[in-house]
């Protein structure tokens, strides 16, 4: 058995050890909104928060996670009223939509790390791929939610 803390809730799983943190997240505990995109972490479809981290799940051990916060776009905000995502709606970022619950998990952990970031910053930063290429809205939103943020602080 291994336990996850999984968005605030603790969960006992009957599951592999090596298993994908990926596919237990969307077919043992059916959170659905994480994404598998290429299977090979490079491209961060799957991102989820570990800790507050970024981390890409497709190839992330499960027992890698036990006894830490593992937070996905169903946990980021009770109301989708994160700041993240509050800018993603404002500036309309998705074409497609599919990378962009990791994107979102991605730019919510960079900007704990990056508060104020520069179009540099964010070009380095974000790593996460998006086939459609919606890069400029994407760093268009991080800077808003930078905005958003500091406003609340």
């Amino acid at each position: 058995m291994i336990t996850l803390l999984v968005n605030g809730q603790r969960h006992e799983l009957d599951v592999e050890p090596e298993a994908p943190l990926l596919w237990v997240l969307r077919d043992e505990l059916g959170l659905t909104g994480t994404k598998f995109g290429c299977g090979i972490a490079q491209c961060g479809a799957c991102t989820v928060q570990v800790d507050g981290v970024a981390k890409r799940t497709c190839m992330l051990p499960v027992s890698s996670v036990v006894g830490q916060q593992i937070t996905t776009i169903e946990g980021l905000s009770p109301n989708s009223r994160h700041p993240v995502q509050l800018a993603w709606a404002v500036e309309d970022v998705p074409q497609c939509g599919y990378c962009q619950s990791g994107q979102i998990m991605a730019a919510a952990a960079f900007l704990k790390t990056h508060p104020q970031p520069t179009d540099q910053d964010i070009d380095k930063g974000m790593t996460n791929l998006c086939r459609c290429g919606t890069y400029p809205r994407i760093r268009k939103a991080i800077h808003r939610a930078a905005a958003l943020t500091s406003q609340k602080a």
